[in-house]
Formats: structure tokens, C-alpha cells, sequence
């Protein structure tokens, strides 16, 4: 199985999101991750679909989604020819013996603490997988509290 990453944009209608997300739940693929969002245009908004496939199960889901009448272009972007970034919050564990040596990995990694509270703090990490899980993983010594991540977003290097 392939990891493939799709750009589509879609006209900004109601709805939209919910007939792209049930193409892929009637047809029975899985989605590793969706994110959604504004474009340049006010019109449209910008899908990255993350998913695990075959080239056939790709070509598939490509023929279906360009039969959505709100879908107006679809791009695969390959690791080479495009920008792959997550951002993720992870609330750690921080008291004063820990608190110095978890700013010292944010630093590392320049991630961003967005709020500190007594016996926690929340930093803010973005990059490529690898890293945001990088990080994760080196927080798990000092207990994460909660984590959320938006899922992958990318954009192709070139112009259109």
C-alpha cells in the first residue's frame, strides 16, 4: 500500500464536505486524513486527502471524485513537487524539575509554547510528520496530557 496525498479543490457550497467524505465511506476506502480549508478565492476551498492505496484504488477514487458536481480540480502531490506540513498542540506535563529541560527540546524542534499553566504547558509544533512525531515522542517521557493534530496539509511547488 501507497500513502497518496490529494489536493482538491472544490467549490465553497454547503455540503460539500459531507458528499466528498461519503463518496469514500460507500465505496469503503479509508481516509488517514482530511483537512479543509480557504483558498485565494472565496469561492473555493482546498481538501487534503490523505490515504493508503494501490494505483487502481487512486485512479478510482480520482474517477469518483471528478463526477462531484462541486469538485473543480484534483491533484496528486508527490512528496517531490510539494510542501507537506502538520501542526499539532501537545499538552505536556511540566513542573519546576521538568519545566527547563521540555524548553529546552521545544527549542530544538522551534516549536512555540502558546500557554503555560502550573503543572502544564501547551506547545504548539508544525513540520512534516516525522517531525511533529519526533516530538511527540520525546514528550511521552515527560507525560502528555492531551494531543491534537490537524492532519496533513500540502501544496504543490509549483505555479499554476
Amino acid at each position: 500500500m501507497n500513502k497518496h496525498v490529494l489536493s482538491v479543490l472544490v467549490e465553497n457550497q454547503p455540503g460539500v464536505l459531507s458528499r466528498v467524505s461519503g463518496l469514500f465511506s460507500r465505496r469503503g476506502y479509508n481516509i488517514d486524513s482530511f483537512t479543509a480549508g480557504g483558498t485565494e478565492d472565496e469561492r473555493l476551498s482546498r481538501l487534503t486527502i490523505v490515504l493508503n492505496g494501490d494505483y487502481q484504488a487512486l485512479d478510482q477514487i480520482k474517477k469518483q471524485l471528478n463526477k462531484l458536481i462541486d469538485v473543480v480540480k484534483i491533484t496528486e502531490l508527490k512528496p517531490e513537487e510539494a510542501v507537506y506540513r502538520e501542526l499539532a498542540l501537545v499538552k505536556v506535563t511540566a513542573d519546576e524539575s521538568t519545566r527547563a529541560s521540555i524548553l529546552e527540546v521545544v527549542d530544538i524542534f522551534r516549536g512555540k509554547v502558546i500557554d503555560v499553566a502550573s503543572e502544564h504547558l501547551t506547545v504548539e509544533m508544525t513540520g512534516d510528520q516525522e517531525k511533529v512525531l519526533a516530538f511527540i515522542d520525546m514528550m511521552k517521557s515527560y507525560g502528555i496530557k492531551e494531543i491534537v493534530r490537524t492532519g496533513m496539509t500540502a501544496l504543490g511547488r509549483w505555479s499554476n
